[in-house]
């Protein structure tokens, strides 16, 4: 997921300098990349939700 996020912010910089002349694939295919990887973050957090859930019954299962 990192290279996925580095590889967007990376192809975003180049294009910002000037850099590149990107064909519409090429804008398509970061615009799904940057897609994804929001979708992995947005999964991510809600499993880390999930999990902190599963930790708090956990801890008041284990008062009683």
């Amino acid at each position: 997921m990192r290279k996925l996020i580095l590889a967007a912010v990376a192809g975003t910089a180049f294009a910002l300098a000037g850099c590149s002349e990107k064909t519409p694939e090429a804008t398509e295919a970061a615009v799904e990349s940057t897609d994804m990887a929001a979708d992995a973050s947005d999964m991510a957090a809600d499993a880390s939700g999930m999990a902190a859930d599963a930790s708090a019954e956990a801890s008041e299962a284990a008062k009683m």
